[in-house]
């Protein structure tokens, strides 16, 4: 109905209530998951026309952002809902996936104002804000250990796109909750950041994936919003290596001091603030991982003078394929 359609939607917003309309369908539907109407689940038809209510409020969130302002009630119910759905598996799929869907061009406005100190914002509830985000997080955790690398680019980024912009507007003291379940802990640093199977770890490899470049995309920004958008605090949060393809991307400076050792302290409550000496804990700047958990060299460590020599060469050797692959590229071409 939203596509291809001649239909004067500016018209039915102002003279048939649409919005008002689509708002009494998902606070209807919301009642099958109230926590006194446990024994009155939803049947599939019930699913199913929920599943088309969302679709047309995301067709018209995105394609007629003037009426933002009166769509946004609608977030409240579809929290509520999301927060109490039975989550199937694999999770995305509907109505799950529209749901998400339905709160991207919401998560922002509601009330016609931005919610970022409102003590009435549905994504921060009073009784609980941690558990949209939580929910949010589950989610994802679930999906990342389930479906494939290419799968996830089409399902997954739309809730990863969810987590940046609800981290954008939380509050100050809700923050460091998000920081705290989607970047590595020191924990992990016994090992180079990204190889356990922790959610932090998947998401770090996911931020390098060469088959899912929307979701590396999203995955990364995220990752680099949650460190303050500040250079040097992302490369210590998730090591030189995962950072250093996002920060020469986008033209972001990289940190003189991502070639030094950093130490982190469990108990430092400033992500933002370089480390340097706690607790003697010397960190590799590229791997992330303490550097008295490093496996020790078999031979005699090289010289520096070796090191350039080492460097020269692995530079010359990438010249060569870049050249090589273009030449490929060409010939295939011609």
């Amino acid at each position: 109905m939203t596509y291809n359609t001649t239909l004067d939607f500016d018209d039915i917003f102002r003279h048939e209530q649409l919005a008002e309309s689509v708002y009494l369908n998902i606070a209807r539907h919301s009642k099958h998951y109230s926590k006194t109407r446990r024994k009155d689940l939803p049947s599939a038809a019930d699913i199913q026309a929920l599943s088309e209510t969302l679709k047309l409020l995301f067709n018209l969130s995105q394609y007629y952002p003037q009426h933002l302002s009166d769509l946004a009630r609608c977030a409240p119910n579809i929290l509520k809902i999301l927060c109490r759905i039975h989550l199937a598996t694999p999770v995305l799929q509907p109505p799950v996936t529209y749901l998400v869907n339905a709160l991207l061009n919401l998560s922002v406005v509601y009330d016609d104002k931005p919610q970022k100190d409102s003590d009435h914002n549905p994504y921060f509830p009073k009784p609980d804000q941690f558990c949209n985000i939580d929910r949010f997080i589950s989610i994802l955790d679930n999906a990342v250990r389930t479906y494939t690398e290419e799968q996830l680019e089409t399902l997954a980024t739309p809730l990863v796109t969810l987590l940046r912009k609800v981290f954008e507007f939380a509050p100050q003291h809700v923050r460091p909750h998000m920081q705290t379940a989607l970047l590595p802990s020191n924990l992990e640093r016994s090992q180079p950041l990204g190889q356990s199977n922790t959610l932090a770890s998947r998401l770090l490899r996911l931020s390098s994936s060469a088959v899912a470049p929307s979701l590396r995309e999203s995955v990364a920004s995220l990752l680099f919003e949650l460190s303050d958008k500040d250079a040097t605090s992302f490369v210590r949060n998730v090591g030189y290596g995962f950072a250093a393809g996002f920060l020469m991307t986008h033209d972001l400076p990289v940190p003189a001091s991502a070639t030094e050792g950093w130490s982190t302290d469990e108990g430092s409550g400033d992500l933002g603030e370089k480390l340097t000496s706690v607790g003697g804990k010397e960190i590799n700047p590229v791997t992330g991982q303490i550097k008295e958990m490093e496996p020790k060299a078999s031979g005699e460590e090289m010289t520096e003078e070796e090191k350039e020599r080492e460097a020269e060469r692995l530079f010359v050797l990438f010249e060569r394929s870049v050249d090589q692959r273009i030449y490929l590229i060409v010939t295939t071409l011609y």
